[in-house]
């Protein structure tokens, strides 16, 4: 045996006996009832504040997503996503357009791999629901609290 694991041994047997009298001392019954203290207004204003906070927090994050928009604009319109589809739980096609030019793409874990390079560009619309109004148009109406039907 190497000293190293002799005197880790002999360490851990010293601790547990010293320990011992800790764990005695703990599970020792404490005579009459426990008594509680009551919840004062400190406590409240406390919570409160806490509370406050946290709801600070929440309209702060959504004011700074807002205010950041579309993570799509950090290319500056070189490399957009124009469009995909899901094939299954983990492999998709993606239209891609860098520049001019567009590409179809297949993406699956740990796999980049170019299916085609487009001659001609697609050209890409928002898509209409049977009532003739997008989901952003109705979502951005919800939130404005103006209900179009």
């Amino acid at each position: 045996m190497s000293m190293s694991r002799i005197f880790s041994g002999i360490t851990l047997g010293l601790m547990l006996i010293w320990s011992f009298p800790v764990f005695a001392e703990t599970t020792k019954k404490t005579p009459g009832p426990l008594i509680s203290e009551p919840v004062g207004a400190g406590d409240y204003f406390q919570m409160f504040f806490g509370l406050l906070l946290v709801i600070g927090i929440i309209f702060g994050m959504a004011w700074f997503i807002r205010r950041m928009g579309s993570f799509q604009q950090v290319s500056h319109g070189a490399l957009r996503i124009l469009g995909g589809v899901s094939l299954g739980q983990r492999e998709r096609i993606v239209l891609v357009q860098v520049g001019d030019q567009q590409l179809l793409v297949g993406l699956a874990p740990g796999q980049i791999r170019t299916l085609h390079v487009l001659e001609q560009s697609v050209a890409i619309s928002k898509q209409k629901s049977d009532t003739g109004i997008t989901f952003a148009d109705r979502l951005q109406s919800v939130i404005q609290g103006k209900s179009k039907r």
